[in-house]
């Protein structure tokens, strides 16, 4: 791409996010995490639970019709 085509885009605005909620955002990304680690954790823990978890999920799943 040539330097004319680069400058005839306009330039992309920047996403501006406060403090405040950058903080609750990282402390938001970090809980996910850990949760899925804790989930992770238990299936490991409790196979059979986890299998009957998932076919429950599953069977929820192929009985919803909408």
């Amino acid at each position: 791409m040539t330097e004319s085509a680069e400058s005839s885009e306009p330039p992309r605005p920047r996403l501006v996010v406060p403090r405040r909620d950058l903080d609750r955002l990282h402390r938001r990304a970090e809980f996910l995490r850990e949760l899925e680690e804790a989930k992770a954790l238990r299936d490991r823990i409790a196979p059979r639970r986890a299998r009957v978890r998932r076919l429950r999920e599953a069977m929820r799943r192929a009985t919803y019709h909408h």
